[in-house]
């Protein structure tokens, strides 16, 4: 109540029982104890009462000055018979100052919730859509077991003045919201099952094994899949799944446990099956909900299988992917999509090739490679590189000063001059858009072609013209490899760039240790047939003697997590290529399955990733935004301090190992 009201009704009393306070505490001096105490106990039963019956008589008061002004001062006499469950809050402190009975009623409360805490009835319930000048709660608002959407106006007592009140009216829309979840959850959503190493399974398998094989498949997916939903076998290697949005929840929580079980059944040489599933949903229509799941199968497919894709309406989510990639490749696909390549070229007026931001030698073997390609071909071509800051500055030491390079290695913003509607973009070693040498000439182009190894992300360079996307190769250094075979013969090639295309595929392959295929010892073999130089090559990786002491002196700070991971965390910046380095000197040692060199660079912290085990250093790097693939993986990370990633990368680590 308003204290200036309050002190019009109730005398003060204070300056009485100071007084009364100080004959207790003469009495106490004076007078004998027994008289001291009945004296205190008789002025502390005064102040008990006058406390309590003061207390009773402002609640009387202020019900009766609500009841008697408020309700004609401040809103009118038809709101307050509103046959809607409604009440006035205080703004401030948010109790209930009036409310009808109908709201009585919804509360199950017998007597007045005057003074009552609206948060006590309904914790949901909170006033900062009325502050915002909005009429409707934006949420519904649970009381009971009842659901109700609440509407709202604030309240002045006068015109010009602030609101101290606000109005608010319950509508019991439970049956409504009830029915609105039960549609929610009936959503259909499609999935579609494929065995992506059926052929390789089945492969030299006489019928009856293939037939066992193909059983023991079917009866693993259906009993999968018999706890809800209609499952129909369209091909040998192929199912799709119809079921309700109320199943994905616990397929989700197991975690899709049927890309682990069919790792059990093998064929005859013991090689084991996978699965790739491809989930899509909250399409408008069935057949966008199949389409959605296409499009996950291609994404898993394109990561290395062995995994389950979710596809909404704008993201995708991840499950699994943990198996070894094996390499499924077939040079039928490497020479259609040579000639594809060859035909694009050829039809545009000139094409500009574009690796990952702070190139590396993969990215500039393969944009020389299809350099190499459109000078057969007489289209004119440029490689858009930043040559202050790359990590290939001895390889492009050797190919600036070619006449047949002069001049072609050039910025973004150059490109954009040069560039017109029909210029061809050909990116290589990434497939995210964010890590283009330049988003903006990306941006621009309207025809793009993209050669890549790493496993695919959720945001890939979408509508490309031509992708030839390989998470099984080695690098895509290898891949370009495979198309100049198709393309060119020996008097095309200038032997600083099958040293280049071969030294790309030393970098990501570690010198052949991991990562490689037959596919990847066959691309080298051709390019030392048609002269590469193995010497030359290992000269583009040797380090002076400051970089090898700054390499150690990053190894110092390493330290051990779950007794076989790695962690060097630095404060300080580094040479990217050093913290590669010595990313890969720490699985030298003994008992290290993964490593993570991580460093202060600017705005960001950088992350290079290793890893010879069972850890997929891409899926741990992949939720702090990196990339790459099993064995290899980088991560560029804005916002958070190389102590904050360490902490974060730990989460990261032990989520991939939980599930």
């Amino acid at each position: 109540m308003n204290k200036k009201l309050s002190r019009l009704f109730s005398p003060g009393m204070t300056i009485y029982f100071v007084i009364l306070a100080v004959f207790c505490l003469i009495g106490w001096i004076a007078l004998p104890k027994p008289v001291a105490v009945i004296e205190t106990a008789a002025v502390a039963g005064v102040l008990i009462y006058y406390l309590v019956r003061g207390r009773h008589q402002r609640k009387k008061l202020t019900q009766y000055l609500q009841d008697a002004n408020f309700s004609v001062d401040s809103v009118s006499n038809e709101r307050m018979r509103l046959p809607l469950p409604a009440l006035i809050l205080n703004i401030s402190g948010g109790e209930i100052m009036w409310c009808n009975e109908a709201f009585m009623k919804i509360c199950n409360a017998e007597e007045s919730l005057f003074e009552e805490q609206i948060s006590t009835l309904a914790p949901e319930m909170h006033l900062d859509w009325l502050l915002e000048g909005r009429s409707e709660c934006p949420d519904p608002i649970t009381i009971g077991e009842n659901r109700y959407r609440v509407y709202g106006d604030l309240i002045r007592t006068q015109e010009n003045s602030p609101y101290i009140a606000a109005m608010l009216y319950w509508v019991d829309l439970t049956e409504l919201l009830n029915l609105k979840d039960e549609f929610e959850l009936s959503k259909p959503v499609v999935a579609t099952i494929f065995v992506d190493n059926y052929d390789e399974l089945t492969a030299n398998l006489p019928d009856r094994a293939i037939s066992n094989l193909s059983a023991r498949l079917d009866d693993a997916i259906t009993a999968w899949a018999s706890g809800g939903g209609i499952l129909r076998k369209l091909e040998r290697n192929r199912y799709l799944f119809l079921f309700e949005q109320r199943d994905l929840p616990h397929f989700i929580e197991d975690k899709f446990s049927i890309l682990d079980t069919v790792h059990e059944i093998t064929n005859d040489y013991g090689a084991p099956a996978t699965l790739t599933i491809g989930v899509g949903k909250d399409g408008q229509t069935l057949q966008e909900n199949y389409d959605f799941a296409t499009l996950a199968v291609e994404m898993s497919l394109s990561r290395g299988g062995d995994q389950a894709v979710i596809k909404d309406r704008y993201n995708f989510a991840f499950y699994g992917g943990r198996a070894q990639e094996a390499e499924r490749r077939t040079k039928v696909k490497s020479r259609v999509m040579a000639g594809s390549l060859a035909e694009l070229i050829s039809q545009s007026s000139s094409v500009f090739i574009m690796g990952h931001r702070n190139a590396d030698l993969d990215a500039v073997g393969a944009a020389v490679g299809v350099m190499s390609i459109c000078r057969k071909l007489n289209v004119p071509a440029k490689i858009i590189i930043d040559l202050a800051n790359n990590s290939s500055k001895a390889l492009l030491a050797k190919l600036v000063p070619l006449g047949d390079y002069a001049g072609r290695f050039i910025s973004g913003d150059d490109a954009l001059l040069d560039a017109d509607e029909n210029s061809l973009l050909v990116v290589v070693d990434t497939n995210r858009p964010d890590q283009v040498e330049s988003r903006v000439f990306l941006n621009y182009a309207k025809r793009v072609a993209v050669i890549d190894h790493h496993r695919r992300a959720a945001d890939y360079i979408e509508n490309a013209l031509l992708n030839f996307h390989e998470p099984y190769a080695s690098s895509a250094s290898e891949l370009v490899t495979e198309l100049v075979q198709n393309l060119l013969e020996r008097e095309d090639l200038l032997p600083e760039e099958t040293m280049a295309l071969l030294a790309g595929i030393v970098l990501d392959t570690k010198s052949f240790s991991v990562r490689t295929g037959t596919r990847t010892f066959e691309a080298a073999a051709w390019l030392r047939k048609h002269g590469a130089d193995t010497v030359a090559v290992k000269l583009l990786f040797q380090n002076d003697l400051s970089a090898t002491l700054s390499r150690y002196e990053i190894l110092q700070h390493a330290e051990l997590y779950r007794k076989d991971i790695a962690l060097c965390c630095l404060d300080h910046p580094a040479d990217r290529i050093i913290a590669a380095q010595a990313a890969d000197e720490l699985l030298n040692i003994s008992g290290i399955q993964a490593s993570f060199v991580f460093y202060p660079d600017g705005d960001q912290v950088i992350c290079s990733a290793r890893s010879i085990g069972e850890a997929n250093v891409q899926m741990i790097l992949e939720p702090l935004g990196g990339g790459g693939n099993q064995a290899t993986a980088g991560a560029q990370i804005k916002g958070m301090t190389p102590e904050e990633v360490r902490e974060a990368l730990k989460r990261s680590i032990d989520n991939f190992f939980s599930e």
